[in-house]
């Protein structure tokens, strides 16, 4: 599918207003610095559409009925004060709920167009986050698991029933473990730093053979970062077979984010798509969703943002 096809960017202008308070790392800014780098001239071919808000019944496949009134109950508490605490790092405000909301549809949107073939591959430029969020807590500063309710969209209306998520952020994705580990049709991988938070994705957190998580030390580089991927997560990934492949692309994992200890360079993220590219063209018609996690300094994670889009574009 190489330079046959078009790369697809969704976002929403709503997703700014989730507004997580004065010096909060999940910032508006964050998804300002990830769109700006992706006016510039060499991403003119991408596709872009806006994202729609989820429906009810694309959200309740991943959470019950209780999560999405919990998060409208607490957005109406900040109407009151301007901010609600879910937890000590999670915090929401009056536009929370309809950026939460756009961030799951966004992804689901891009699950529809590479199903049916209108775009080789999809990013999501969404906030906030979602793979940390379980299926009845939000929590780690995500509301809705943005990538599970795309994985459950794809089975359930496009008829792609194994889905794969490869997740390179720096914290382990608990929720979307959580949310996978016990369904044999569906694969997660993380490469992560560890000990860290959440606390989660130990090397024998296997789930039904459906899980592979491969911890790096802190301090760990580009080479190992790749080697996670290259030499564990791709083999494991040939052997599910997936229909359709998933990134959590997270860009934390940078050499300067001030939120972990990794020392991943730019150009290790590009390569690290590169990689998984070209495994989705052998294994499921090159057919690739990712959708943005962290990344916490601003100007890195444009660029890494850039270069992840840059290599989607390359295999789109």
């Amino acid at each position: 599918m190489i330079g046959c096809m078009t790369t697809l960017l969704v976002s929403h202008s709503d997703c700014l207003y989730h507004d997580t308070s004065p010096g909060h790392p999940e910032s508006p800014d964050r998804l300002r610095a990830v769109m700006r780098a992706l006016e510039a001239a060499e991403f003119a071919p991408l596709l872009r559409e806006e994202a729609p808000s989820a429906t009810d019944a694309q959200l309740l496949r991943a959470h019950p009925r209780e999560v999405l009134r919990l998060l409208a109950a607490k957005v109406d508490e900040s109407a009151m004060e301007g901010y609600a605490q879910i937890d000590a790092d999670t915090v929401v405000s009056p536009g929370s709920y309809i950026a939460a909301r756009r961030a799951a549809g966004a992804v689901c949107h891009a699950v529809g167009a590479v199903a049916l073939g209108e775009v080789g591959n999809a990013f999501c430029a969404v906030r906030p986050p979602g793979h940390h969020a379980e299926s009845r807590r939000p929590m780690g500063f995500c509301l809705f698991n943005n990538v599970v309710v795309g994985a459950l969209e794809a089975r359930a209306v496009y008829g792609l029933r194994r889905i794969a998520v490869v997740d390179f952020d720096v914290h382990h994705g608990n929720g979307t473990q959580e949310l996978f580990e016990s369904d044999p049709t569906l694969f997660y991988a993380s490469c992560h730093q560890w000990p860290f938070y959440p606390g989660t994705g130990r090397a024998g957190e296997t789930g039904v053979g459906n899980v592979v998580n491969v911890p790096l030390a802190e301090g760990a580089g580009g080479a190992a970062f790749l080697r996670a991927i290259g030499d564990r997560i791709i083999p494991a990934l040939a052997d599910f077979r997936p229909d359709l492949l998933m990134i959590s692309a997270g860009f934390d994992a940078h050499e300067n984010d001030p939120l972990a200890g990794l020392n991943v360079a730019t150009e290790d993220f590009e390569s690290a798509t590169d990689m998984l590219c070209a495994a989705a063209e052998r294994l499921c018609g090159g057919r690739v969703v990712s959708t943005l996690e962290g990344g916490y300094n601003l100007k890195d994670l444009a660029a890494s943002a850039a270069g992840h889009v840059r290599s989607l574009m390359r295999h789109g």
